[in-house]
């Protein structure tokens, strides 16, 4: 149930009302937005709400229980704050967007109708379409320890505790050519044996997409020429001359972690749990089924 200020309730039962929505958006990098229906600005509480003519939204959904309730904003990519580059490199993603209903006339006339993250983020030629997502789609979201095969810890985090600064880890690299804003070909990195960065990451230091960084799909090292094919395009091109630092990356499996990081101690998977093999399995003659441990020490 909503509680509205006292001079909001006045003003809705007087009959004639000047009423606009507002948008509060604050990214993860900690910018902070703010976009309005109404046909002028607006600001309150420290944040100036643009006057964007382009923003429609659907009918805000709110339900009993744990459902997810959801809306959609459309826009057309008219407002200079909203630059179509950063919308594809991913710089809105999940972000926590409020939705206020104001009095235009008097903004300290207003209620939070709802708080939550932006979901989905789809881009047309001249438009584009955000989900906001209610708080309760948190809840589909796991949480806690993985009892899988693989590690569940990022490469080079606290519980992983490898330091990807060293050199044998990081590589500086600058490019020579590019097909597209996913395939490169690089210099200065020829030291490490091919699909080392396979997994990794690729932080780029200058050019157009400077600040900006992408998962390394696949990485190679052939007759002298350093290749790298990345999950995703970069959301400017790839330029000759650009540098960047490149990370190694892992598959998550106990032998890469005891080969190439030494990491053993802290490999957080579960590499000797029982499989759908072992469920299925029955016994044979010669088996080693003594009740003993079958792990190999």
């Amino acid at each position: 149930m909503k509680f509205l200020p006292a001079g909001l309730q006045a003003h809705l039962t007087g009959g004639a009302t000047t009423l606009c929505h507002c948008w509060r958006l604050i990214r993860a990098d900690g910018v902070v937005m703010g976009f309005t229906d109404h046909d002028r600005r607006l600001s309150f509480a420290g944040t100036t709400y643009e006057a964007v003519t382009g923003f429609t939204a659907s009918a805000i959904e709110t339900s009993l229980g744990l459902s997810v309730d959801n809306l959609d904003v459309v826009g057309a990519l008219s407002s200079a704050a909203l630059d179509e580059a950063d919308l594809m490199a991913g710089v809105y993603d999940n972000a926590e967007v409020e939705i206020w209903r104001v009095n235009w006339a008097d903004t300290a006339e207003r209620v939070l109708l709802r708080r939550g993250n932006l979901g989905e983020v789809t881009r047309g030629t001249l438009a584009f379409t955000a989900e906001l997502r209610g708080l309760a789609h948190r809840l589909n979201q796991p949480t806690g320890r993985l009892y899988q095969y693989v590690c569940d810890a990022d490469l080079g985090d606290a519980r992983c505790g490898v330091d990807l600064d060293t050199p044998a880890y990081k590589g500086e690299g600058t490019v020579t050519e590019a097909a597209n804003r996913r395939v490169f070909e690089a210099s200065g990195l020829d030291g490490f044996a091919s699909g080392w960065f396979g997994r990794g990451k690729v932080d780029w230091i200058t050019g157009d997409n400077a600040g900006r960084s992408m998962e390394v799909k696949a990485h190679g090292l052939a007759a002298g020429i350093v290749s790298f094919e990345l999950w995703q395009p970069m959301s400017a091109d790839i330029g000759v001359g650009d540098t960047f630092d490149v990370f190694a990356g892992c598959d998550k499996h106990l032998s890469t972690c005891k080969e190439k990081f030494a990491n053993v101690v802290n490999f957080r998977g579960f590499p000797h749990m029982p499989g759908n093999d072992f469920v299925i399995a029955y016994p044979n003659r010669g088996d080693r089924n003594k009740g003993g441990s079958l792990v190999k020490k």
